[in-house]
């Protein structure tokens, strides 16, 4: 019996990326279900019963999904956030959890700058605005995207600084990025700040006045990772208490908030009206061919590829 391989995208791929996936796992013999653009849970549950490898997006895989999937052996994220599946449950039940780091990493860098430009320019509102040559930009969590933040940032003659306790700053100065010592030692020192940390414990809204308070004079921070790293109480704060501090993101806040920041902060806001980060055809694709790729790979051979649950 062929196994069984669910693509359950509640943001559905674009159709190419779609179609060249399905072509990769159907070459592989694997029998191919599609869910796109489901509306209720109970629809993702019944897919799930008896599919050995799945492939989402920012799909949902909590406890009752995983509990579901009686023959469940792998879960591939198609980009490199993970926080939406539950890794500890899903190595409880035996099944390992996979991302595609780096798949995704330009397509966020040319937003990143795009929306700079954005709010840098006045929104395009005819005044004058400001320039990015010259200034000096943070990225907070250094990893595929922070890298990809950097190449572009360069082109438009930035400045680039970088705090990660994870990466060796050796590495960052390999790329013409100036390390910074502590999160605080980066906010002081840059004009943008582009947030790119994953959802944990210790990241969960973390970013607030303690740190935006910090940053110079017409300060924009910029959030491409994950809602929740922002305090969203103290953004509000930060917002009326700094006249020229700016805030862009492709994440919208709770409604209340995101009403409040348009409504009254609106010269000094943006967000898109979906996240956006990895909105191409081209990072459609790449992500997509990644993660039918690591599929195939493990289930005909076993080899395991950026697990993020052991």
């Amino acid at each position: 019996m062929a196994k069984k391989v669910l693509l359950a995208t509640v943001k559905p791929f674009s159709p190419t990326a779609r179609d060249q996936v399905v072509a990769i796992l159907e070459e592989a013999k694997y029998d191919v279900q599609l869910l796109e653009s489901y509306g209720d849970k109970s629809e993702l549950l019944a897919a799930v019963a008896d599919v050995h490898a799945m492939i989402i997006r920012s799909d949902k895989i909590t406890a009752e999904v995983l509990d579901a999937a009686k023959e469940l052996k792998l879960v591939v994220r198609a980009g490199s956030g993970h926080d939406n599946v539950d890794g500890p449950h899903a190595k409880e039940k035996g099944v390992l959890v996979m991302n595609t780091p780096g798949q995704n990493s330009n397509a966020v860098a040319e937003l990143v700058l795009s929306m700079m430009v954005y709010m840098a320019r006045g929104k395009f509102n005819g005044k004058p605005g400001r320039e990015l040559r010259g200034k000096t930009l943070g990225i907070h969590a250094y990893g595929y995207v922070g890298k990809a933040v950097t190449t572009v940032a360069k082109g438009f003659g930035m400045k680039v600084c970088a705090f990660d306790p994870f990466v060796d700053s050796a590495a960052m100065e390999a790329d013409g990025v100036t390390p910074m010592a502590t999160a605080e030692d980066l906010y002081k020192q840059c004009d943008y700040v582009s947030i790119h940390m994953p959802a944990t414990p210790k990241t969960i809204n973390s970013i607030g006045k303690d740190l935006l308070g910090l940053m110079p004079e017409g300060g924009t921070l910029i959030n491409t990772a994950r809602a929740e790293v922002i305090n969203d109480p103290e953004i509000v704060e930060v917002m009326a208490a700094r006249p020229d501090f700016r805030y862009i993101t492709d994440i919208q806040p709770a409604p209340e908030v995101q009403a409040e920041l348009t409504d009254t902060y609106g010269d000094r806001y943006f967000s898109t009206p979906k996240k956006m980060g990895a909105q191409t055809l081209e990072a459609n694709v790449n992500a997509g061919l990644a993660a039918a790729r690591q599929i195939v790979d493990f289930l005909d051979k076993g080899v395991e590829v950026n697990v993020v649950n052991r």
